[in-house]
């Protein structure tokens, strides 16, 4: 068997140079064999060094895939904790929420309740004193002469005498309120609580007072009105603002017994015997009221206004 020789181009163009040495050749100065063999060896050169690139970047790939799928699992970890968290408050804030709705609810029927009672009650003390007056500014002694009939009955001659002679009024009883105490420093006197038998009686004598308007004993103005529950004045002091812009649109407004308000608007009486309901008819038929001073109804009720409404309106 013949050996075939290897020439010293063929062994020169398999010699592998580094990139630096490529990097350094005089490439002028190179036969074409030489600067062929060269060029393959670059050509050599940058495939591997493609092929390491990629080699290396699928490596670093695969690795960062990994890193990068173990976070995301982390985080899906992490999120499905704070979801179960969120989820378990929810569920607390929901029966708090729910607690507190049955205990708002517990407690608008218990005030409910409570109003209701106090309405009751209310009631059940103005329907005991419904056939009563009450005289206010009659001075204190003068019925200890010869008694507070006596009294009552001068001041039905100097004030109603039509009334006091052609009604026979029957008085059940008579006395002050609260009970009479010596106090000489004392500037208003109490009040005088007149018990009728019938309330037929009451109701005209307190028309006959409207009608007069200025009432006097002695010399002395008195005033005469129905005898109410401290709550049914304090709900009739509670129209004050309205009775007072409803006065002065000629509305005719009246305070009703106990505490209803009444007025005339477009030839009807409309009565309530709450605000809103007032309010709500007043802003929609008295457009011109803001106009009014620059007041609504709605905005009077922040407002004081001097004197009181007239009680003696039953």
């Amino acid at each position: 068997m013949t050996r075939r020789k290897i020439s010293p181009q063929k062994k020169e163009s398999e010699t592998v140079l580094s990139p630096t040495e490529l990097q350094n050749l005089d490439y002028n100065s190179m036969s074409e064999s030489q600067f062929r063999s060269t060029t393959i060896q670059l050509l050599v050169a940058l495939e591997k060094s493609i092929k390491d690139s990629r080699d290396f970047m699928a490596a670093e790939f695969r690795s960062n895939q990994a890193e990068i799928k173990n976070q995301l699992n982390e985080m899906q970890s992490k999120l499905e904790v704070l979801t179960t968290r969120v989820n378990e408050v929810e569920e607390r804030v929901s029966d708090i929420e729910d607690k507190l709705m049955a205990k708002r609810e517990t407690e608008e029927k218990r005030d409910k309740q409570l109003k209701d009672h106090e309405d009751r009650l209310r009631e059940i003390d103005d329907s005991l004193r419904k056939k009563n007056l009450c005289l206010i500014g009659v001075p204190e002694g003068a019925e200890r002469a010869r008694g507070p009939e006596y009294v009552f009955e001068q001041i039905l001659a100097e004030n109603f005498p039509n009334l006091g002679r052609e009604t026979g009024i029957q008085i059940q009883e008579i006395e002050r309120f609260p009970p009479p105490k010596i106090n000489k420093n004392r500037s208003t006197p109490q009040h005088l609580i007149v018990k009728l038998a019938n309330s037929k009686d009451m109701e005209k004598i307190l028309k006959a007072a409207r009608d007069k308007k200025s009432l006097t004993f002695m010399g002395r103005s008195i005033r005469v009105t129905a005898d109410l529950s401290t709550e049914t004045w304090q709900a009739r002091e509670g129209w004050q603002d309205i009775f007072r812009v409803l006065n002065e649109k000629n509305m005719q407004p009246r305070i009703l017994y106990p505490a209803r308000l009444s007025f005339k608007m477009e030839g009807e009486i409309k009565s309530f015997q709450d605000r809103p309901g007032t309010e709500r008819i007043c802003d929609l038929q008295i457009s011109s009221a803001r106009n009014f001073k620059g007041d609504s109804l709605r905005s009077l009720k922040k407002k004081k206004f001097s004197g009181t409404i007239h009680k003696n309106k039953d």
